[in-house]
Parts: structure tokens; C-alpha cells; sequence
């Protein structure tokens, strides 16, 4: 397994697991990979520091389909009760979230994207967020 740091042509930033490098490769090739934030295709591996373990000290712990089935449903549930529950405000999620944390007569559940420059602006003015893995219906 290798895990790269991915980011798209919006530049949202991710990680994600493969089983090589051939797997990266062909699912690019084949306009499989898509970013988590705002879906767009035009995904590359952005520079990472590989990870050394020494394996006499450290066992991977590899989590099976059963587990990783059951993480899945998990988040297909959360992602409904956001959707249920919260307000889709797409990228406009920076400026709405200072509206709602500045003036506290506007509170409301919200959720959208940021740009990683964002994020941190946010986490510089105290305002915490959540970042949830997407996942669509079909993957």
C-alpha cells in the first residue's frame, strides 16, 4: 500500500491509499480519480516524504473489506444527516461561516468547501471546522 497527497486543479488538498503506484497511474489514465472536495478529475500527486517503518518494531495492521464496508455506510449515514440537516452553501463557505461565528443572532448549521488558503485563515481566526470524506453514492 502507498498512500499519496493528492490535490486538484482548485487546489484542495487530500491523501489518499493505493495499492502501488501502477493503481494511481491507471486509475488517472482512466478518469477514475476525482477530488473530494468539488469532484473536479483534474487530480496529480502532489510532493510527500515517504514514511520508513522498521517492521521489526511496527506490524501494519491491514483493515479488511468487512471493515472498510462498514466505515463506508458509516459515512454514506453522516453524509445524510448533513444533508438533512445542514445548509449547502458550495464555496461560499468561508464568508458564511465568519457571518455565523462573528454575529451570534445567525446561527445555523452550514456546510461547503473551502480552499486549503481558507482553512487556514479560519483556523488563524479561532473558527474550527470538520473536514468530512465526501463520498458519492456510486463509488
Amino acid at each position: 500500500m502507498i498512500k499519496y497527497n493528492l490535490r486538484c486543479k482548485n487546489k484542495h488538498e487530500f491523501e489518499s491509499w493505493f495499492s502501488d503506484s501502477n493503481e494511481f497511474e491507471k486509475l488517472k489514465r482512466n478518469n477514475l480519480l476525482e477530488c473530494i472536495y468539488c469532484n473536479s478529475k483534474k487530480v496529480i500527486k502532489s510532493i510527500m516524504s515517504p514514511r520508513v517503518v522498521n517492521q521489526k518494531k511496527n506490524k501494519f495492521d491491514f483493515i479488511s473489506i468487512e471493515d472498510l464496508r462498514s466505515k463506508k455506510e458509516s459515512l454514506k449515514k453522516l453524509k445524510k444527516f448533513v444533508e438533512s440537516n445542514f445548509e449547502f452553501v458550495g464555496d461560499k463557505f468561508a464568508s458564511h461561516v465568519r457571518e455565523i461565528y462573528y454575529d451570534s443572532s445567525r446561527k445555523k448549521n452550514i456546510y461547503g468547501t473551502t480552499t486549503p488558503e481558507e482553512r487556514q485563515e479560519l483556523s488563524d481566526e479561532g473558527i474550527e471546522l470538520v473536514s468530512i470524506p465526501w463520498i458519492e453514492k456510486e463509488n
